[in-house]
C-alpha cells in the first residue's frame, strides 16, 4: 500500500502519517526503488492503534508506551483486540440511535434524553400538575445525565413511582409554597415522605455503590434546595438526611 491507501484505510490524513513518522510512533517502511513508501498490512494495524489510543485521550507519549507494551505480540492477536473496540463502539452508536430514535418518535415535550431506565420510571408515574413533582422529576433528569443516578434504584422506585397517594405527599409539599421554615406541617410531611420509601430502594442504592439523590454531591443539594420555597426546602432537607441515616443501616 502507498501511503494515501493506508491512510484511507485507517481513517486518517496522509499528514498524520508523516507526523507519527517523524515522533516515532510508526516506523519508516520498506522504500520502494522509485522512493515511494510502501505499507504491510502490519502498518496499518499499528496506524489504526495509534488512532485507536489518541481518540481515547492518550497523549503520543502515553501512546508509545501503550505500543511499547505491544511489542512482540502475535498480528492475530492485535487484529482481536482492535475487532473487540470496533465492536464496542458500534455497540455504542447503536444504543445512541435507538434513543435518539425514541426521542424523535415521541411529540414535543413528552419525553427527555435520559436513560432507559430512567425513562422506564417516568412511564410508571401517574400525570400531575405538580410543581414539586415536576422538580424531582429534573432532579432525577440532572442526575441521570451526571451519572449519579443507577439502574438498581430507578427499578425500585418503580412501585414508589406508580403509587397514586405519591401524589397527595407531593400536593402536600406544594402547600407549603408560602409557608415560614418553621410551620408545624414540616416535620410530618418530612416523615410521611421517609416512610413512602420501601426498603428496597436502600437496598438498591447501597448495590449501586452510593447512587441516587440522597448521595448526590453537595453542590447539586444546595442548587437543589434553592430551589424550593423555605419551608419546602426544610422538608426535602430533612427528607435527604433521614434518607443518608437510614441508607447506612
Amino acid at each position: 500500500m502507498r501511503i494515501g491507501e493506508i491512510a484511507a484505510l485507517v481513517g486518517v490524513t496522509t499528514r498524520a502519517v508523516r507526523h507519527y513518522h517523524h515522533v516515532g510512533l510508526l516506523p519508516e517502511p520498506v522504500r520502494l526503488p522509485n522512493g515511494y513508501r510502501t505499507y504491510t498490512v502490519r502498518d496499518a494495524v499499528l496506524l489504526a492503534r495509534v488512532r485507536r489510543l489518541t481518540e481515547l485521550g492518550l497523549g503520543l507519549d502515553e501512546v508509545r508506551d501503550v505500543l511499547a507494551d505491544d511489542a512482540g505480540r502475535d498480528l492475530a492477536e492485535v487484529l482481536s483486540e482492535l475487532d473487540a473496540d470496533l465492536a464496542r463502539q458500534e455497540a455504542g452508536i447503536r444504543e445512541r440511535r435507538r434513543r435518539l430514535a425514541a426521542l424523535r418518535a415521541a411529540p414535543p415535550g413528552a419525553t427527555e434524553p435520559v436513560s432507559p431506565a430512567l425513562a422506564d420510571l417516568f412511564a410508571k408515574a401517574p400525570a400531575t400538575g405538580s410543581p414539586s413533582a415536576a422538580l424531582d422529576r429534573e432532579l432525577l433528569t440532572l442526575l441521570d445525565t451526571a451519572g449519579e443516578g443507577g439502574a438498581g434504584v430507578y427499578a425500585a422506585l418503580g412501585p414508589l413511582a406508580a403509587d397514586p397517594a405519591v401524589l397527595t405527599l407531593y400536593e402536600r409539599l406544594d402547600e407549603l409554597a408560602d409557608a415560614p421554615p418553621d410551620d408545624p406541617r414540616i416535620p410530618e410531611l418530612a416523615d410521611a415522605l421517609v416512610a413512602a420509601v420501601p426498603d428496597a430502594v436502600f437496598d438498591a442504592i447501597r448495590g449501586d455503590g452510593g447512587s441516587g439523590p440522597a448521595a448526590a454531591p453537595p453542590a447539586v443539594v444546595e442548587a437543589l434546595l434553592a430551589e424550593y420555597a423555605p419551608a419546602q426546602a426544610e422538608v426535602v432537607r430533612r427528607v435527604m438526611e433521614a434518607f443518608v441515616q437510614r441508607g447506612r443501616r
